[in-house]
């Protein structure tokens, strides 16, 4: 099946080279994402009722609208049944605050079974997890919070989708809607979380607070890159990571670089053009606001500022950035989920079908593909983070309802 070529202009899609990029992680920043937090990492989450590694979806329609030899679409919709790979980050990191907690009290040896199986239920209890949202990460938190036994308490702005909203309020949590953006939401849950003695739970700490809970998100994050490398048959040659704040790109970059060390692929950042602080920040060396009304269509890329706990990790070893525009991103979700291009159909979410999107547009433009040395022989991989966590805004955006594609009574 061939289909028509994605209207994207070559103005459209905006890159930018991170010339302070090395092959390898410096001692100092490999001490952000070491091994033994990792491996703590791995036991807990793969031991959760439900784990199982997220499917590789080869899409070759894709490939050939894109000149390159093959695209492998790391489908994060099925991840614990939340629809996200937030899953993975926001859970682990509140179990990891309620052992600290408990451990402190004397019970060292409490697990994540222990809790799930209610020990210490009154105690765990308690205690308070906050965070803001854009939707994905807040559904983790409040999904670990259930889990856990712990109370919750999760800030959303006025753009956040109702669909969404009920996601998450569905886990027990308390919603807080706030007026502002997503930058706003997170500055407010910090000021609420301290003047409470509440525990916040962000991905990231843009809006204070320390590096740990963010790095914590990030080692969850983490077990993505490793079920990769058990899943490909060989090594890629550019990953595509969609980013927010940063973490998941942090993550998968940083990751990927301690177990490749030089032989990594390039690591490709994919953000909304009106939300696009990473690339601004790879651009400029420096981290900076993006100014200005953030939201985007991309609803859970729609940051501003780089998390302080990515950075580090993103300068170090994200190779590019490349910004696209909004209604590039809905065409391709729109002919992921109709199968366009001859593969199978997709639910691939308004931020989960990014790095598809950009990805299109660097083969729509020779200039954009040479800065990015993505050749015939390139082998790619795109982190499909997110399928229809908002149900009914995907419907509207492909005329279809996830289940049609699916083939499930619920959407992943």
């Amino acid at each position: 099946m061939t289909a028509t070529p994605l209207p994207v202009r070559q103005a459209e899609a905006r890159h930018a080279h991170n010339a302070a990029a090395r092959p390898t992680l410096t001692p100092e920043v490999e001490a952000l994402l070491t091994e033994a937090e990792h491996q703590a990492a791995r036991r807990e989450i793969t031991s959760w009722p439900g784990y199982a590694p997220t499917p590789v979806v080869g899409l070759r329609g894709v490939a050939a609208a894109a000149g390159v030899a093959e695209v492998l679409y790391k489908d994060e919709a099925h991840r614990f049944g939340l629809g996200s790979f937030k899953a993975l980050g926001g859970a682990y990191a509140v179990l990891r605050l309620l052992k600290d907690i408990l451990a402190a009290e004397g019970h060292g040896d409490v697990s994540a079974q222990d809790l799930i199986a209610g020990r210490l239920r009154d105690r765990v209890a308690r205690e308070t997890v906050v965070c803001a949202t854009d939707g994905n990460h807040g559904r983790s938190v409040a999904w670990g919070a259930r889990m856990f036994g712990c109370a919750c308490r999760i800030y959303i702005h006025e753009n956040v989708s109702e669909d969404r909203e009920a996601a998450i309020a569905a886990y027990g949590a308390t919603m807080v809607r706030l007026p502002g953006d997503y930058d706003a939401s997170v500055r407010a849950a910090a000021r609420d979380a301290e003047a409470n003695g509440w525990h916040l739970v962000a991905d990231t700490n843009a809006g204070g607070g320390s590096d740990r809970v963010p790095n914590l998100v990030m080692q969850g994050y983490t077990l993505i890159v490793d079920e990769l490398i058990d899943q490909l048959p060989e090594p890629p040659t550019h990953v595509f990571v969609p980013a927010g704040v940063g973490g998941l790109a942090a993550a998968i970059a940083g990751r990927w670089a301690v177990r490749a060390g030089a032989e990594r692929p390039r690591i490709v950042v994919v953000e909304p053009l009106v939300a696009d602080c990473v690339f601004r920040a790879l651009r400029d060396g420096v981290p900076r606001p993006v100014e200005g009304d953030v939201n985007s269509f991309m609803a859970c890329l729609s940051a501003g500022e780089v998390s302080p706990a990515a950075w580090p990790i993103l300068k170090a070893v994200a190779d590019d950035a490349v910004a696209i525009p909004d209604g590039l991103a809905r065409e391709t979700m729109r002919r992921l989920a109709h199968g366009a291009w001859g593969d199978a159909p997709l639910v691939s979410g308004e931020s989960g079908c990014a790095a598809v999107a950009a990805l299109l547009a660097a083969g729509a433009d020779d200039a954009l593909r040479e800065a990015l040395d993505l050749g015939r022989e390139a082998r790619v991989v795109c982190i499909g983070s997110e399928g229809a966590t908002a149900p009914d805004l995907w419907a509207e955006a492909t005329g279809l309802r996830p289940q049609d594609v699916t083939g499930e009574k619920t959407p992943a």
